[in-house]
Formats: C-alpha cells, sequence, structure tokens
C-alpha cells in the first residue's frame, strides 16, 4: 500500500525516533509499504517519520542514484552499484572522511534541492528485517543516502545544514510546502 509522505511543518518530522522490538506490530507490512512508498515517489530513500511513524526505521536504495549515471559518473564512487537495505534501531558509531558537497532533495520538501555536506564514510550499528545485528560502514553516495536517512530518525532535515542567509531565502517555499501549496505527482499529507 502506498502510504502519504509527511510534509515539511509536521511535528514527526522534527522527533528523535524510538528503537523498537521484534514484536512491533505489522513491521512486515509496513516494511513492505516504506518500499512501496519510495518506489512510487521516485525517491532513493524514505524513513519512517516521513510516512507518520516515529520509529527508527528506513529504507535505502542508492542504485536508484547510479541508474541515471553514464559509466564515468560511476567511476568516481566507490559503492557503484549501489545498496538496496532495510535499517532498523540505526545507530552511527562513527563518521569518517572528508565533508564533500553533493545536491540533496527531500520528498518530504518536495522542489527544493540544495548542495548539502556530509562525511563521505559512515559506521552504523542497526538491525536488519530479520532483527539480525550488524556494525557496518558505508561511503560515497550510499553513506550519503544513509545520512540524510539517518537524519530523519533524529528529527533533523537537510534543510538544517543550510546557511542563515540561504535559509531565508527558501522560507517562502517552506512556508507553502507546510500549507499544502505545492504541487506533486505522489501522495503527500499536510500539517494543517
Amino acid at each position: 500500500m502506498i502510504l502519504p509522505i509527511v510534509a515539511y511543518g509536521a511535528q514527526v518530522l522534527r522527533t528523535v525516533c524510538k528503537d523498537i522490538t521484534p514484536d512491533y506490530p505489522q513491521l512486515d507490512k509496513f516494511i513492505e509499504d516504506m518500499w512501496e512508498t519510495m518506489y512510487a515517489s521516485s525517491g532513493v530513500g524514505l524513513a519512517a517519520p516521513q510516512v507518520n511513524r516515529d520509529i527508527r526505521v528506513f529504507v535505502i536504495d542508492s542504485s536508484q542514484v547510479f541508474a541515471g549515471m553514464d559509466e564515468g559518473d560511476k567511476a568516481r564512487y566507490t559503492d557503484a552499484p549501489g545498496l538496496k537495505q532495510v535499517f532498523i534501531n540505526a545507530h552511527i558509531k562513527e563518521l569518517n572522511g572528508q565533508e564533500w558537497s553533493y545536491n540533496e532533495g527531500c520528498l518530504s520538501i518536495p522542489k527544493i534541492r540544495e548542495d548539502i555536506y556530509r562525511n563521505e564514510q559512515v559506521t552504523l550499528e542497526y538491525v536488519d528485517e530479520k532483527f539480525e545485528p550488524h556494525v557496518q560502514t558505508f561511503s560515497g553516495i550510499t553513506a550519503r543516502v544513509i545520512l540524510h536517512e539517518y537524519d530523519h530518525i533524529e528529527g533533523k532535515l537537510f534543510i538544517d545544514y543550510l546557511k542563515p542567509l540561504r535559509r531565508r531565502l527558501i522560507k517562502g517555499k517552506l512556508e507553502d510546502i507546510s500549507k499544502g501549496k505545492v504541487s506533486v505527482d505522489y501522495k503527500m499529507s499536510f500539517a494543517r
């Protein structure tokens, strides 16, 4: 089932999410719905708060980023062809590498894209959909997508990284999004 994406302005997007246990109700169905919602919205990642759940769950498919690149561009990234993965109860253990800029967008903040600096590598402790524990290091585009979605479960948004002047310049667009004055080709839920 395709779930509505929660738009900028909703309190759940500013909530630090809770860890869950294996007996979380209908978790398999929820994860299936997250995948369906992410692909239907042409996203490369989706976090539970974006579909109105304050739990530490997100999904990514960084291969979607590489799908549009030519071979030369792909060769610049060590993580090509990407990764499709479910992350539950993720917690950052370590950030490494230099910060680098990449133009990011967000399904909850449609039609706004900005260059954001993030670390090259992230080491995460998490469990997968079978609640098997992992500690793993990710790099490149995959690390960036993970860090973007991880921010969601920490109550942060990519626009929080913008300088104050840039934030002021997009303030009107953000207010329009929160009021539902934006046209997208996927289901959205607006805080009113």
